[in-house]
Parts: structure tokens; sequence; C-alpha cells
């Protein structure tokens, strides 16, 4: 060994138990331990293993202060948690679904009832639809936590005897629990509202229309702007690209109306050989 290479291997040795210190307050000092690490990994990765990656920091959802809503929508939860307005539906249903999501969402996904999983769990939307919804909400770079879902319907549709599944609710039925999501929705105060599935529409709007006149057009309810798409069953259904896309354009009209970032990776999303 060279006399150069005796001092520069003589430097090494006596770097090692500055680097020790340096691993031990890795957590308080990343950016500089990592960089000094891995200057040193190059030189003898067996002596000097690569720094160990830092996980990124959990996502911080800010609360906004409360301006009363919060003591409003408990109270509001309460009255809709003892519903007797639908005997048929008191008789059979497990609970009422009230609803699910951040006070202060600023977008709100209103589907039309709950289905036998929802009602055995009191929750909207955890089955496969659910799990899809999930999935689309993500996609928008929001989590379950950050926005609402509610439906119109807060029981399960009761079924006829020795029938099994669910059933599609009454437009009576909905005009008499549209006031609870109503009230709901004026608590919450959503900047946009989505609107899955055409009967989640009429329920809202409490008049037939078809989805080929309204998917994909800025509606209003109650001075909100609503956005109607396939619900996320219909897609379970029909798993083509186009219809996943169409239902995207949607989502991009959503992001676009609350003001959020998209990235070209999401204006892409199911373009391939749609």
């Amino acid at each position: 060994m060279s006399q150069e290479q005796a001092g520069f291997q003589e430097a090494l040795d006596a770097a090692l138990p500055i680097l020790q210190g340096m691993k031990k307050s890795l957590r308080k000092q990343p950016s500089a331990t990592h960089a000094s690490l891995e200057r040193l990994s190059a030189v003898d990765p067996v002596k000097y293993p690569p720094a160990p990656a830092i996980p990124a920091a959990p996502r911080i959802l800010s609360t906004p202060t409360d301006d009363g809503r919060l003591a409003k929508l408990e109270e509001l939860k309460g009255r809709i948690l003892a519903c007797t307005r639908c005997p048929n539906l008191v008789a059979s249903r497990t609970q009422v679904v009230y609803g699910v999501g951040n006070p202060f969402a600023e977008l709100l996904f209103v589907g039309e009832a709950p289905g036998e999983e929802e009602d055995l769990r009191g929750e909207p939307f955890i089955g496969k639809a659910g799990q899809l919804l999930t999935k689309i909400i993500g996609a928008m770079e929001f989590s379950r936590e950050e926005i609402f879902i509610a439906n119109v319907l807060k029981c399960r549709p009761d079924m006829p005897a020795g029938e099994s599944g669910n059933r599609k609710p009454k437009p009576a039925e909905m005009a008499t629990c549209l006031p609870w999501l109503t009230e709901q929705i004026g608590l919450i105060k959503p900047k946009v509202i989505v609107a899955l599935g055409l009967t989640a529409v009429e329920g809202l709007l409490g008049e037939p229309r078809t989805m080929r006149d309204v998917r994909g057009k800025w509606l209003d309810y109650h001075g909100v702007p609503l956005m109607p798409t396939y619900h996320p069953a219909y897609l379970l259904r029909n798993q083509t690209l186009a219809e996943k896309r169409k239902v995207w354009e949607d989502m991009l009209l959503v992001l676009e109306k609350l003001g959020r970032p998209i990235s070209a990776k999401q204006r892409g999303y199911f373009l391939e050989k749609a």
C-alpha cells in the first residue's frame, strides 16, 4: 500500500466514530446525514453501508376552524338515526346509514341508497362498488377522509319476501328522505356534488332524466354545482377503457371546478386503446 493510500485509509478509519454518531441523528438531520453516508458508501459499501431510506412524511390534513357546524351536524345525525318516516324501511333496516367523511369537505359524492353490506356496517359505499369509488377518489388525489359520501336514501330499500339483493329506491321514498340530505349539504357546504348514477340524479332533482342527457354536464342543486356521472357499479359491469374514460373525464371537470392541479398523467388516464 502506498503512503498516499495508507493516509486515505487512516482518514476513513478516523471518520468512523463520527459516522456512527451521524447515523444516530439521522431522523433529526436527514438530508445532510444521508448525503455524507452516501459519499462514504461509494468508497467502501461493505464497511459503510448505504444510509437507510427515510419514509415520506404522512400527508397532514388541515382542519378548518369550526364555525358551529360540528354541533349542528351531530344534532342532525341524531335526528336522522332516529328517523321513522318510512315504516316499511324502519321495519326492514338494520341501521340508518348517515354518511361518512369530512364535515368541511369541498367535494361530496351522493349515491342512491345503501345496499346489504352498507346496511349491516352503517357506512356507504363499502362493497365492490365502494372499493372502486375509493380508487377513483384516490386517482383524484383525495382520500375518503377528505371528502364526504352519502346517499339520497338513508335506509336500505326493503326486499319482497323470499327475494335477495338490492332494489332501486322508489321516487316517493327518496322524496321523503331527501330533506335529510339537503340539510347535510347545507351544513357541510361542499363546493361540488357528484351524483353517482341516474337514480341519485333523479332523487336529487325530483324528476326523471336520462343519463345520456345529464352525464358530464354541470347541473345545479340549491346553488351547488352538480356533476352527474355513472355509478361505480356500472363500471364493474362495463369495464371497457372507453366507459372508464367517460367517468374520468367527468372527474377532471370536477377537479377543474375545484381549482385543483391536474397532472399530465391524470389527463392521460384510460386513453390507451380507448
